[in-house]
């Protein structure tokens, strides 16, 4: 018996059970589906120890991979690099991973790799990280690797020289690079000689002198037990990760260390422009800010739900106006720097050389009109995007430990994270336009432009948006680094 055209007709009556609703009525598909409700969110409960050492340590506990994630975090970084010496925190943290205990760097990353784990290094402005990710089947091996590379890195002679020719290298490179440009004019014209105006990564003259003794100085002044905390994410219990974590670090010993104090850091008092020339340049680089605030503002959740309309999300108005409409780039945002001193506040694009001026001008009309009330269904949207958005952040034993790095560097509450969303959704039209009125203002900034000076400095000019000032490549980078055979 053939079966075929009875299996033909089934299964065209499944696919029109499919595509026909019960109701029998045709969805409007000219109308995009609403967003469902913001689903509730409880991170896993927090718990805190100290080590007999005075470590402090924060532990979010995930069963269902067995993996752990053990992160050191260590009070310092870049704002902590001494006069003239720019660019050593930065060293310091790439050097960890360079020597420890008994191994060389070719050895430990042997070590390392054999064990299936990855151990890194990196140093911000106010915080210095080394972070183990590592199977649960090879903790205490990876944790012993892992307390070499802090307690006891030997930071070799000949590898600081590698790291130093890497960096002089990066200096050239930059110099091709309009963005890095941009970034670096940028910081310098907001923040000046305060250690946010400096490269993390230093200058090829502070590069040049900073010596193995002073990167062992930098590691024994700062990396203390009671100058650092420990977070864990991952398949452990309390009991045996404190013996573990007890086996590994119980000797470290307490030190004091005092921050250098830092020069005040002041608002834009007016509007202008730096026009850093970059001849031949197919496209300008456009970066526009001010000073923002710190992440410790009563406004944060205004902030973010403000631009994340202005410029924080791809529909936001910045890149509607200047990607979807007027088709100068490829994409136009805005953000604010949280950081435990007032940060920036940055909207950017890389336009078409051709229509800079036409780009400015939206830039200046967007930030004008955030300032206005927003529209019910405008605010309803960015708000949903924010805590909608927000639980996906929190799926990994890294995505876990990261956001307790976040609680500990910006002295967040043990409920932060469980009292996101409802803070994110009690913003009002109100509280936007009282942050942006209070953190925006567009008649007091700094607007840099790398670009081809032939072709965009009179339409610049023409705007009259405030005093121009016109850099070249070295006045914002220095002349390009010596590498003297190799080193």
């Amino acid at each position: 018996m053939n079966t075929m055209p009875r299996a033909a007709s089934v299964l065209a009556l499944s696919i029109l059970l499919v595509l026909v609703p019960a109701s029998g009525q045709t969805p409007d598909r000219t109308v995009p589906p609403q967003p469902g409700p913001p689903p509730n969110f409880a991170m896993k409960p927090i718990q805190h120890f100290t080590l007999k050492c005075g470590l402090p340590l924060l532990l979010i506990e995930k069963h269902d991979v067995p993996l752990v994630q053990i992160n050191l975090l260590v009070r310092t970084g870049s704002a902590m690099d001494p006069g003239g010496k720019s660019g050593l925190a930065s060293m310091v943290a790439a050097m960890l991973l360079e020597g420890s205990g008994n191994r060389d760097a070719l050895q430990l990353a042997d070590a390392i790799d054999y064990l299936g784990a990855t151990i890194t290094s990196t140093s911000g402005q106010h915080a210095m990280a080394v972070r183990l990710r590592t199977p649960l089947v090879r903790l205490d091996s990876a944790l012993a690797l892992f307390a070499d590379v802090i307690l006891r890195p030997t930071f070799p002679a000949e590898e600081l020289e590698r790291k130093r020719t890497e960096r002089l290298t990066a200096l050239l490179q930059w110099r091709d690079e309009p963005r890095m440009l941009a970034s670096v004019a940028f910081n310098r014209a907001l923040y000046g000689t305060h250690p946010y105006g400096l490269p993390v990564l230093g200058n090829e003259q502070t590069l040049k002198g900073i010596s193995r003794a002073d990167v062992q100085q930098f590691h024994e002044t700062w990396f203390h037990p009671n100058l650092a905390t420990l977070v864990v994410a991952g398949d452990v219990k309390p009991k045996e990760l404190l013996a573990r974590l007890e086996s590994a670090f119980g000797r470290w010993r307490q030190a004091a260390a005092t921050a250098p104090e830092l020069p005040r850091i002041e608002q834009v008092k007016e509007r202008s422009v730096l026009l850093v020339d970059k001849p031949g340049a197919a496209q300008t680089v456009i970066r526009i800010g001010r000073i923002g605030v710190a992440r410790s503002t009563d406004d944060y959740y205004s902030i973010v739900v403000m631009n994340t309309i202005l410029g924080g999300s791809f529909t936001s108005r910045l890149n509607d106006n200047l990607r979807e409409q007027k088709g100068y780039t490829y994409g136009a945002g805005s953000f604010f720097d949280f950081r435990p001193l007032p940060g920036p506040f940055i909207a950017t694009a890389s336009v078409q050389t051709a229509v800079t001026d036409k780009a400015l001008i939206e830039f200046l009309k967007e930030l004008e009109g955030i300032r206005k009330p927003a529209e019910s269904l405008e605010l309803a949207r960015a708000k949903n995007y924010v805590a909608l958005s927000f639980p996906s952040d929190f799926q990994t034993t890294s995505d876990l430990a990261g956001h307790l790095e976040e609680m500990v560097t910006d002295d967040l509450p043990d409920d932060y994270f469980n009292t996101y969303i409802p803070h994110i959704l009690g913003v009002t039209k109100n509280d936007v336009r009282e942050a942006a009125e209070k953190y925006i203002d567009p008649s007091r900034l700094i607007i840099v432009l790398v670009g081809d000076r032939q072709v965009i400095e009179a339409p610049v000019r023409a705007l009259n948006l405030g005093p121009v000032t016109v850099q070249t490549v070295t006045d914002v980078l220095g002349a390009p680094p010596v590498i003297e055979n190799g080193k």
